[in-house]
């Protein structure tokens, strides 16, 4: 339907964007909810997120969650005024600049995190 244009892309990396949110809102609240099986688990845990797979995915965390929000204020534009559909393509590599900027100082304020750990 879409033929690869911008509207597929969007339309799925808005949808991945937010199933990442929602795994990492479960690992939040798993993470705190581990202290009541003691303080020796949750320290466990947290010096798991050391570990540089999960460095990495913060940063890219903050990049999705610029990218939903930006993406979701998009799609309101286009339902809510009819003016917002003839502008849609342009608006969406508005939202992709966006999120690829936040990306790159999500990335540059957590290099030192990032390289050394906490």
């Amino acid at each position: 339907m879409y033929k690869g244009r911008e509207g597929q892309w969007a339309f799925l990396l808005h949808r991945l964007s937010g199933l990442a949110i929602l795994a990492y809102l479960l690992l939040h609240v798993f993470s705190i909810g581990s202290f009541m099986f003691g303080e020796r688990f949750y320290m466990a845990i947290h010096d798991t997120y050391d570990l540089p797979v999960f460095r990495i995915g913060l940063v890219f965390i903050t990049a999705g969650v610029v990218y939903h929000a930006f993406n979701g204020l998009r799609i309101i534009m286009m339902d809510m005024t009819g003016a917002g559909v003839a502008y849609q393509r342009q608006m969406w590599y508005g939202v992709l600049l966006i999120s690829v900027a936040s990306f790159v100082y999500a990335a540059w304020s957590l290099w030192p995190r990032l390289v050394g750990g906490y």
